[in-house]
């Protein structure tokens, strides 16, 4: 499932030694002959429920002395977002749990995670996604993955959706890139940006300017 963090600009980020990214199977720390990890929830229902022992297990040996901000991927978590992925970046390590089935034991939340996040309001069939999407985002944040100019005009850095972008060359099949961009005049450039950020984000996320 993790394979992509090993690939483009986090892969080199990780070989690189920018930062670690480590994926632990929860399989591994059950107790049980069967290495079994799951079973029926109390109460009845339908699907499976992760055990709170494996869990545990795997979090006591991953962070023995709780120095990691530990999250758990849930959609009942807050909804993650750019000011989210500033005030987590600013923390030293970070510790993911991806659930998986209904969820997971509801006592491994309260004595092991620090907060659920939850990367929209929809389910998916496990929090291996939702800890990619975490993982990518930050990471664009650790000094050396990327250029701290691209940091600075993207979506949501100014509360604002980002304006069009245009490259070489001036003209493709008779459409011309906006003729202010090749002008040279930057406050002028300045200027057409910031009314397209404010259009892009009234027509698509109005929310936004509230």
């Amino acid at each position: 499932m993790f394979a992509p963090l090993r690939e483009s600009v986090i892969g080199r980020a990780v070989n690189g030694g920018k930062l670690n990214i480590n994926v632990i199977n929860i399989r591994d720390h059950a107790e049980n002959k069967h290495f079994k990890c799951d079973d029926y929830p109390f109460g009845g229902g339908a699907g499976m429920v992760m055990m709170p022992q494996p869990i545990g297990s795997a979090i006591e040996a991953a962070d023995p002395e709780h120095k990691a901000h530990r999250i758990y991927m849930s959609p009942r978590g807050r909804v993650f977002s750019q000011k989210i992925v500033t005030e987590l970046a600013a923390k030293q390590d970070l510790l993911l749990l991806c659930g998986h089935y209904e969820g997971v034991d509801q006592r491994v939340i309260d004595m092991y995670i620090d907060e659920e996040l939850s990367i929209g309001d929809y389910v998916l069939t496990g929090g291996e996604l939702p800890a990619m999407v975490v993982c990518d985002c930050v990471a664009r944040y650790v000094d050396g993955v990327i250029s701290g100019e691209s940091l600075k005009d993207e979506s949501f850095s100014k509360g604002l959706l980002e304006y069009p972008q245009y490259t070489r060359p001036a003209v493709y099949k008779g459409v011309s890139v906006p003729e202010v961009l090749l002008s040279g005049n930057h406050a002028e450039v300045d200027k057409w940006r910031l009314e397209k950020s404010l259009e892009i984000t009234k027509k698509n996320r109005p929310d936004l300017l509230k």
